[in-house]
């Protein structure tokens, strides 16, 4: 799709900044006067013009621009010519070049404060630039002292058009991987002083196995299947799976059975869960394809929850439950605490950094609770964590963890009886044994051959 007048001027001002930052004023000029020139004389067109200036107030190509702009006549010719030489293809060069990576000292790494065991425990992660292509993560407790580190090198990739993204992306991985293997166990004797710990080369890509991400569009999963319209079963049709009701409000049969391939979750389908109120006519659909059962959000509803079985990733504005609570994460608002024109400053409880926060969700959307991370760690429980539900019990004292690692939200279920679940968004393909939540009613996936 070609891109607009109005789309390639914000680019030209992109790239123009960018050719002035790489020593190259003369073709930010020129690009700039040529789209200044090629379009209406507008506001867009003036700012081009005005940044053009500002970077050589006597550059003769502003100048032939501005006359254009302005109506008067001159022969133009030589600004045709450098029109058609920063058009649209030479322009998309320019962005492309500017979009490859040209760094070659270190990217910015992470660090994290970690919480284990009633120690707190720090990760940090560096990148060591092209210069000397590595990652190296370490392990800090009691205050300093390294319990472990990890290092790989990318040396293979650093001719690649995407070593930036590259780079990015094992960073991330290899703190996350340093983190999940602290709360496994890994290095409890290093920590215990009954082995050394030391630097470890990898060679092979970071585990993040145990870390899921639920599907949140409708391609995020592989070969998913394509839905097709809910119909009524044939009376022979076969029953490929069963649910079975763990929990519910409001009576109903115990176990679903429906037949089909194509099963609609909700009073208007064969799930039909009467008397749940808080689910949708069409809350979802169950799709079974080449001995797989899929579950696809409707959308419009409240939703469909899955009991995570491993530590997931979480997106911002993503919902959770814990007991019969429901909860969700945001962004923590931008602080206004400037003085007002006085100047006074607004008096307020002293902040700490935080990462995010968890909102508590009230029937009809209302918000409740309301917890800012302290760092970038936050607990969920019954008697211990920084949002206590006392009187939900279906909450354990110790129910969950929320924190920020490499830039990722990753929610963990501390062990509990009755789990942790979060919204499905798209299509999630259910295993034998998942427990789905709708409303108040939670039911268990039943894949053994019918």
């Amino acid at each position: 799709m070609t891109a607009t007048v109005s789309e390639s001027r914000a680019t030209a001002s992109r790239v123009a900044a960018w050719l002035v930052d790489k020593g190259r004023p003369d073709e930010a000029v020129g690009l700039l006067a040529a789209w200044a020139a090629n379009g209406p004389n507008d506001a867009e067109g003036q700012q081009l013009m005005a940044e053009a200036l500002r970077i050589d107030p006597a550059s003769r190509w502003a100048q032939l621009a501005f006359e254009r702009m302005e109506g008067i006549a001159t022969s133009g010719g030589d600004l045709d010519q450098l029109i058609q030489a920063y058009g649209r293809e030479r322009l998309g060069q320019l962005e492309a070049e500017m979009r490859r990576p040209t760094f070659r000292r270190a990217q910015m790494g992470f660090n994290n404060n970690i919480k284990f065991r009633g120690a707190v425990f720090h990760v940090q992660t560096e990148d060591s630039g092209l210069d000397q292509p590595h990652i190296i993560t370490h392990l800090f407790a009691d205050g300093g002292r390294v319990i472990k580190s990890h290092k790989r090198s990318y040396a293979e990739r650093v001719n690649a058009p995407d070593v930036a993204e590259f780079v990015r992306g094992l960073m991330k991985a290899q703190h996350m991987e340093m983190v999940l293997a602290l709360r496994e166990g890994r290095f409890d004797a290093v920590i215990e002083g009954r082995e050394v710990g030391g630097m470890t080369l990898l060679t092979e890509p970071p585990n993040v196995e145990n870390v899921k991400k639920l599907a949140k569009k409708k391609d995020d999963t592989a070969e998913p299947p394509r839905a097709v319209p809910s119909s009524p079963p044939a009376p022979t049709a076969k029953s490929h799976f069963a649910l079975h009701v763990l929990r519910s409000l409001t009576g109903g049969p115990e176990r679903y059975e429906p037949p089909g391939e194509n099963v609609i979750l909700g009073s208007s389908g064969g799930v039909g869960l009467p008397g749940e109120h808080f689910c949708a006519p069409r809350e979802a659909r169950l799709l079974w394809k080449q001995g797989r059962l899929w579950l696809e959000d409707l959308e419009g509803g409240n939703g469909v929850f899955l009991r995570i079985r491993t530590p997931v990733e979480l997106d911002l504005g993503d919902e959770f439950l814990v007991g019969d609570q429901l909860l969700r994460i945001e962004k923590n608002p931008v602080p206004d605490d400037g003085p007002d024109p006085a100047p006074t400053y607004f008096y307020s409880s002293p902040k700490w950094p935080s990462s995010f926060r968890v909102v508590q969700v009230y029937e009809g959307g209302a918000v409740g609770a309301t917890v800012v991370a302290r760092g970038n760690t936050l607990q969920v429980g019954s008697a211990i964590g920084d949002l206590v539900f006392a009187d939900d019990p279906l909450v354990a004292e110790q129910h969950c963890l929320i924190e920020e690692q490499a830039g990722t939200i990753v929610l963990t279920d501390l062990g509990t009886r009755t789990g942790v679940f979060v919204r499905v968004r798209g299509e999630q393909e259910l295993a034998h044994g998942d427990e789905i939540v709708v409303g108040r009613t939670r039911l268990v996936v039943d894949l053994t051959p019918r």
